[in-house]
């Protein structure tokens, strides 16, 4: 039988000491109808519903199972009962004031500021699930000081005391809900998200969430990228069908929805257009448990409550009865056996509370309990009271209201102050339509948090049924960028924190980590691998024998020394010829030491640096050229004082004669002393270890100590070189028989030539480099020394011994 057209009354009531309204979203009206309906004036409001919500009548049962218990309770208004009015809450197009001023004249007419009761019982209303009621309904309510205690969900708008002074929000604002959702988007490694939200709501947000968008129909989607596999449904359940209108256009396979909805949306009665939905994710508030509500549902019916019409809608609609009479009015008939809301059909749990009926059931305690809070304060002022007197004000409660505190049955606090902090929990519920499985909401997790001590969040990923159209059988992947491996770090592009480069870790750093910000530092004592992914303990090296390097300069030196020594003997044994005396064999005695020494001083190079080597490797290298260049000066002077003897002139004869050029070599070498001894004074050579030259290893060097100290040592060096190359190059064309200055001009170009190339090569080498290319310039400055000035001689004395004779001297002279 269609009862759809069948006239309601305009309220459900049952008398009491004090009366309690409340306003419940159950139907909406036949519009057609509606606007020759409401001319009337002092009768009953007759109205013909269009369509009905009756999943939204658990907050009915909420609100009677509280009245029922208060009226048990003897602690709470003794000797005293509370009634109700219960009334439809009208959308915004449906003139809901009609409803609200009925309850303000006692439910007999719409006057406003006429009520012909003699006494008003009403003391608060219970209302507002959505934002548009409680902003007609809150003005209003302000005008007389009645209380307004709303269960829908918190809005930040309602808060303003200005514009509604009686409204109170039974909700809390819900800080947690995004934490919860920044927690599971890690969990699963979703960095590029997409946001759904109803226009409302968008005003509400800030600007970074939602980005780029496009609006379709009262939804905002944001469809800025392709690589947006997960979407954020922020909303009431309009925004579903306007997500799968919106399907119709846009290709959305493989996409998953995580649903932060507010917490009167039933998924359950929108299962027609929740394919689109599979695999989806939802945050839910956790059903209540409260005592006593369990056997309250079992024993509802509609003979407990035979003046709530709507509940014999909602039980005919439940159980597919129908009337034996033409109205709501008559009785109940083929309805199935034992009839219990503990048996709903399908998967509605009727037997615990969800979110927002809790909301309703603390909303009427709170109220209540105000009033007695009211009450034992009027008792203490030796006041009494009786049915005969009038109700209190309603305005008196919002002292009450304001301060209350109290704990629910189910070990809650309860107030109404909008800055409290409690526990919060949510269970995460996973979308998966099946043909043969009634219940698609299947639990897969929870974020459970408690202020901000503690949160923790469970998935379990085994059991989520993830959307169909994925390639794998697992969570889709939603980023801008794929994820930085070890051994890279992210660089940010224009200011996005979700979209990135990877740019790999300098020599000397590493990241071990994915997705690591910047790369670490090694210590000067590690290196990084080629994968830059782990710092490796650096290898103690030094330029050694063992080393090919060190080794070829080691030979080198040594042959060189061999060399020397040959060439020393040959002048020794052939002493008393012609060639060796000609140019003071004395001289080139110390010269073919000095070289020796030179080539000898190389070794004190190679090897494990000790404090004493690194001090005798610069003052011996100082000092032995120092005698060698000297040396070379000397033989240049005497050749210069040996022509200029022949001409007039005692003072050339005298030097000459006195041996002055020997004193040149103990001068030149006293100054070198000097400056070495300074250098020792002042910052001595020393050990140091060298982390940079070579990036795997830990070199071994002899730092110089003073820099200018060195350069002061070189500098002497080349001012000697210099002088000696200039002098020689004088007396080169002197006619002399065996006259060596060609041979000395030569050997001071070769030497010159080869430190004016080593400076600047020694600054731009590294590491053992370094230390090889010294020991380098030192053997070929003294072998260019050695066969310049004696291969020659060494030729003669050997190859053409002939030559080198009385005989052929006096020939020459003759010729």
């Amino acid at each position: 039988m269609d009862i759809s057209h069948c006239p309601l009354k305009p309220s459900v009531d049952r008398d009491g000491d004090w009366i309690l309204g409340g306003f419940f979203p159950l139907y909406s009206l036949n519009m057609q109808l509606e606007s020759q309906k409401f001319y009337w004036l002092n009768k009953p409001i007759r109205m013909s519903p269009s369509k009905w919500q009756l999943k939204n009548y658990h907050y009915i049962l909420a609100f009677l199972f509280a009245i029922e218990e208060i009226n048990k309770d003897p602690r709470l208004l003794p000797n005293f009962t509370l009634g109700f009015n219960l009334y439809n809450a009208f959308n915004k197009n449906e003139k809901p004031l009609e409803n609200i001023l009925l309850w303000f004249s006692g439910g007999n007419q719409t006057v406003p500021n006429y009520n012909c009761q003699k006494q008003s019982k009403s003391t608060a209303i219970i209302a507002g699930t959505t934002l548009e009621f409680s902003s007609i309904l809150g003005p209003l309510l302000g005008l007389y000081k009645i209380p307004q205690v709303t269960y829908g969900a918190f809005d930040s708008s309602l808060s303003d005391k200005d514009q509604f002074p009686s409204l109170y929000q039974m909700a809390v604002k819900d800080k947690f809900l995004v934490r919860g959702l920044i927690c599971l988007l890690l969990h699963f490694e979703w960095t590029w998200v997409g946001v759904a939200i109803t226009d409302n709501v968008e005003k509400k947000l800030p600007t970074s969430w939602v980005g780029t968008i496009n609006l379709y129909e009262g939804i905002a989607l944001s469809t800025e990228d392709a690589k947006v596999n997960v979407y954020l449904v922020y909303g009431d359940s309009d925004i579903f069908i306007s997500i799968h209108m919106h399907s119709r256009l846009t290709e959305y396979s493989g996409k998953l929805w995580i649903m932060a909805t507010e917490s009167y949306v039933d998924l359950y009665k929108m299962k027609s257009i929740m394919g689109l939905f599979h695999g989806s994710l939802s945050f839910s508030s956790p059903k209540r448990d409260v005592p006593g509500f369990e056997h309250f549902i079992k024993k509802m019916n509609p003979s407990k409550y035979p003046e709530d019409f709507y509940f014999k809608r909602f039980w005919l609609n439940a159980f597919n009865c129908v009337f034996s009479g033409s109205s709501l009015c008559g009785k109940f008939k083929d309805c199935p056996p034992n009839a219990s809301l503990e048996f709903m059909p399908g998967n509605t749990d009727m037997m615990v509370m969800s979110e927002s009926s809790y909301l309703v059931y603390n909303a009427v305690h709170t109220v209540t309990r105000a009033l007695h809070e009211m009450l034992l304060e009027e008792a203490d002022m030796g006041l009494t009271r009786d049915s005969s007197l009038p109700v209190p004000l309603s305005w008196k409660l919002h002292r009450f209201l304001r301060s209350l505190q109290f704990t629910n049955s189910i070990g809650d606090h309860v107030s109404l102050d909008e800055q409290r902090e409690s526990k919060k929990q949510y269970d995460i519920l996973n979308i998966a339509l099946f043909p043969t499985a009634q219940d698609f909401l299947v639990k897969v997790g929870e974020f459970v948090i408690n202020g901000t001590s503690y949160q923790s969040l469970v998935i379990h990923d085994e059991v989520i049924e993830w959307p169909m159209g994925l390639e794998k059988v697992q969570p889709p992947i939603s980023v801008c960028n794929q994820r930085c491996g070890p051994g890279f770090k992210k660089v940010t592009q224009s200011d996005e924190t979700c979209c990135f480069e990877c740019v790999f870790c300098l020599t000397g750093e590493i990241s071990n980590t994915q997705d690591a910000r910047e790369c670490i530092q090694c210590s000067e004592q590690e290196y990084s691998n080629e994968e830059r992914t782990h710092c490796l303990p650096k290898l103690v090296t030094y330029l050694d024998f063992e080393d090919s390097l060190g080794m070829a300069l080691a030979c080198t030196a040594l042959c060189f020394s061999v060399l020397t020594a040959g060439v020393l003997w040959v002048f020794v044994k052939h002493q008393d010829t012609p060639i060796v005396k000609a140019n003071n064999r004395t001289l080139s005695y110390i010269l073919l030491i000095s070289l020796l020494l030179c080539f000898l001083c190389s070794f004190l190079f190679i090897g494990h640096p000790h404090p004493v080597t690194c001090i005798l490797q610069q003052i011996t290298f100082g000092l032995v050229f120092t005698v060698a260049l000297s040396t070379v000066l000397a033989k240049t002077i005497v050749v210069l004082l040996a022509f200029k003897s022949m001409k007039p002139g005692r003072i050339m004869r005298w030097l000459l004669a006195s041996g002055g050029s020997n004193y040149v070599i103990p001068i030149c070498t006293l100054v070198q002393m000097v400056i070495c001894a300074i250098w020792l004074g002042l910052s001595p050579p020393f050990i140091d270890v060298d982390t940079h030259s070579e990036p795997r290893h830990l070199l071994i060097v002899c730092d110089k100590g003073s820099i200018a100290a060195f350069y002061c040592v070189l500098g002497y060096l080349g001012s000697l070189a210099l002088v000696s190359f200039s002098l020689s190059y004088l007396v080169r064309n002197l006619p002399d028989t065996f006259n060596e200055a060609k041979f000395l001009t030569f050997s001071m170009l070769v030497f010159c030539s080869v430190w004016v190339t080593f400076l600047p090569v020694y600054h731009s080498a590294q590491g053992k480099l370094m230390v090889a290319l010294e020991i380098f310039s030192i053997l070929a400055s003294s072998a260019g020394l050695l066969v310049c000035i004696f291969a020659p001689k060494c030729y003669i004395i050997l190859i053409r011994p002939d030559k080198n004779s009385l005989k052929s001297l006096r020939n020459k002279i003759d010729r």
